[in-house]
């Protein structure tokens, strides 16, 4: 902060909170789900960035809720113990060791973590995981491909699950005392058995069934680009309507496409819009929602 206050003068600072303004008028007391992952979730000094910018949304009134991912750090912790880690079509195949271990990641360490900052910072965050009031529930996600001689079988993906049932009352009731909530995208089964689900995926659902104002993807991504090789094609503004067409174009393309699907789902559920932003941009949560040009792709 000395360093960028050293580069403006006070005019120009008291200009950008006027800018700021009319945002913050608009937004305050609106629901904000933050999907928290990506390069912003590694490098330190991103990450206070980050904190410092849902403590703002917080200070002016806007009730953010936090789901964030681990897939980096679950990896390091494997490679630690000798573990291989095996993916079918993006998805983390999950035994009971890898289950303890990732429930290890993402709620002792990269869950508490992340509440530490905040509260640090002067917040009030709470820690929560999927399994907490029954918040997720999921079943063993089913999986098939088909082989070269396209016989389809079933693969076993372990302890990966697909939601089923959201019951947001624990996160509504922490909204509603003024604390900001940080969640882990594990899911408790009706089977007893503890899932590991996509973080996209939980936020989405989460955004969707809460009835979000806006739900924001940090991604390592500048957003959505015509042409990937080309920084200066980003897309600003996509209509729902237009994402079937744009998809059958292949302008989405890898990890960007399931990211849309979750985005649709969010918004066919409820949720105002959806903004996909590069979580490697210093403070792209507040120059997204509080300045006039905004910097990621907005689905509306």
């Amino acid at each position: 902060m000395e360093d960028f206050s050293a580069k403006i003068s006070n005019l120009d600072k008291a200009n950008i909170l006027i800018e700021a303004l009319p945002y913050i008028q608009k937004f305050s007391g609106s629901t904000v789900v933050i999907k928290y992952g990506g390069h912003a979730m590694i490098d330190q000094e991103l990450k206070e960035k980050v904190m410092l910018d849902i403590l703002l949304l917080h200070t002016v009134g806007i009730r953010p809720v936090i789901v964030h991912g681990g897939g980096p750090e679950i990896n390091t912790m494997l490679k630690r113990v000798g573990k291989e880690s095996t993916f079918v079509q993006g998805l983390r195949v999950t035994d009971k060791e890898t289950m303890e271990i990732a429930a290890m990641v993402l709620v002792g360490k990269l869950n508490t973590e992340i509440v530490s900052m905040l509260n640090s910072f002067g917040g009030k965050a709470v820690g929560l995981n999927g399994q907490d009031a029954k918040l997720l529930v999921a079943e063993k996600k089913p999986m098939q491909l088909a082989n070269e001689q396209g016989l389809v079988k079933e693969i076993d993906l372990g302890y990966v699950g697909e939601i089923k049932k959201v019951t947001p009352g624990i996160i509504t009731s922490l909204l509603d005392q003024g604390y900001i909530p940080v969640i882990s995208p594990l899911a408790g089964g009706d089977d007893g058995e503890s899932y590991n689900v996509n973080a996209d995926t939980a936020a989405g659902t989460i955004a969707g069934c809460l009835k979000a104002d806006k739900f924001l993807l940090l991604t390592d991504v500048k957003g959505i680009m015509r042409d990937i090789n080309d920084p200066e094609s980003l897309i600003s503004v996509i209509p729902k309507e237009d994402v079937p067409a744009m998809m059958t174009e292949g302008i989405f393309k890898g990890g960007m496409i399931p990211k849309i699907e979750c985005a649709v789902n969010a918004l066919e559920q409820g949720t105002g819009t959806v903004h996909i932003l590069d979580g490697r941009q210093p403070h792209a949560i507040l120059l997204e929602l509080f300045t006039d040009g905004g910097i990621g792709t907005m689905i509306k």
